[in-house]
């Protein structure tokens, strides 16, 4: 038998290669990409996702996505992707219709033949009409102590595949920031400074991403608010009768009674309990019934405070004190304007070292602005 040299045995290899190319169209020279795996593709929020694995044997090669709507005979290149990560690869196609029906299959590229290998299925996604669900509406923020709490009605909720909410927050330079989701009317917002305001609105989003325009804007302004609060009348207890409006509980707001510095004190006679302004102070002449200092987050339902501080009617005469009733104050700012407080008295007694009242207070940072406790939406 006649031995085939070496030096031939190469050449007639790689005929036999290329002619079994040729033959079968399938490259078997080692140089053919590893196909996609388990292609997905879905809708949402006006654009068609694509996802697929990678092959074992993947390496670094692009992909081709190629799609035809369901009306095309012939698929189409529709993008190349040459960025994958943690073993799944995507793309997002944005270019799509509503009510149509489009089909996608997604080859490996090697590149050095050229060579495709494509996914072993194509998948079909339907685009829908992209109808949002109704805007949210009667969005209210209520300014509370370093928070603020945002509140709507459930009008969006009409939508069948309503899914979630979107609360933005506009920025101080105009911009929009998407604050945070949730699924029910009411987000309370941590991230505030008292004395500052903010602007809110809010989106709904359906199960398929479709969201709704934004609801009408709503602001609110935080401010200090405390509870428990304890002064002695002056008869009593002199050093510890006056009370000055604080802008953080860092500062104790009890002082003398003959403070300069003071805002008023706590009287007592015969007749009752009184709040006695200090000079250059006002008081609201009409007492306001309240049930709580604020009604924010979990409030009952017949909940009453005090929203807007009156824009007149104030004096500097002293002001008889009951429990369950508020009272307005404005206190002298830069500039000529007024800060607003309300104070809430709870209890009025006696105890060992005289009478005493118990009283909430909250107070408005921002000079000129009146609210203290805006109202709650219907819902």
């Amino acid at each position: 038998m006649r031995r085939i040299g070496l030096g031939l045995v190469f050449p007639i290899l790689a005929l036999l290669l290329l002619v079994g190319c040729q033959d079968s169209g399938v490259w078997v020279g080692g140089d053919e990409p590893g196909a996609p795996r388990e292609l997905e593709g879905w809708y949402y929020n006006r654009a068609i996702h694509l996802s697929w694995e990678l092959h074992p044997r993947w390496d670094e090669e692009p992909f081709r996505v190629y799609g035809r709507r369901s009306t095309d005979r012939d698929f189409f290149l529709v993008a190349e992707v040459t960025s994958c990560s943690a073993g799944l690869c995507s793309y997002t196609d944005l270019n799509i219709s509503p009510g149509r029906t489009y089909e996608y299959y997604v080859a490996a590229v090697s590149p050095r033949s050229g060579i495709e290998t494509a996914s072993a299925y194509s998948v079909e996604v339907q685009v829908p009409q992209p109808t949002p669900p109704p805007v949210p509406g009667a969005l209210d923020a209520v300014a509370l102590d370093g928070a603020i709490y945002l509140q709507w009605n459930q009008a969006a909720r009409g939508a069948d595949d309503f899914a979630f909410y979107r609360i933005y927050i506009e920025g101080g330079d105009g911009a929009v920031i998407l604050l945070g989701e949730t699924d029910s009317e009411g987000f309370l917002d941590l991230l505030v400074e008292n004395g500052s305001t903010y602007g809110y609105f809010v989106t709904a989003v359906d199960a398929q991403g479709h969201e709704s325009d934004g609801s009408a804007l709503a602001e609110a302004t935080p401010r200090p608010d405390f509870h428990g609060e304890l002064l002695w009348a002056f008869e009593d207890r002199p050093d510890h009768s006056g009370f000055r409006f604080q802008e953080d509980e860092n500062t104790d707001p009890i002082r003398s009674g003959t403070a300069p510095d003071r805002h008023f004190r706590l009287e007592v006679d015969a007749q009752g309990w009184w709040l006695v302004p200090a000079s250059g102070v006002q008081v609201h002449s009409t007492p306001i019934e309240a049930s709580a200092l604020k009604c924010g987050p979990a409030a009952d339902a017949g909940c009453t405070d005090v929203r807007t501080a009156p824009s007149a009617g104030y004096s500097s005469q002293e002001m008889a004190l009951a429990p369950g009733f508020a009272y307005v104050l404005r206190v002298p700012a830069a500039g000529g304007m007024w800060r607003y407080g309300v104070v809430r008295v709870t209890h009025v007694g006696f105890a060992q070292e005289g009478a005493l009242v118990l009283f909430d207070w909250a107070l408005q940072l921002q000079p000129g602005n009146p609210a203290l406790t805006p109202p709650l939406p219907p819902l």
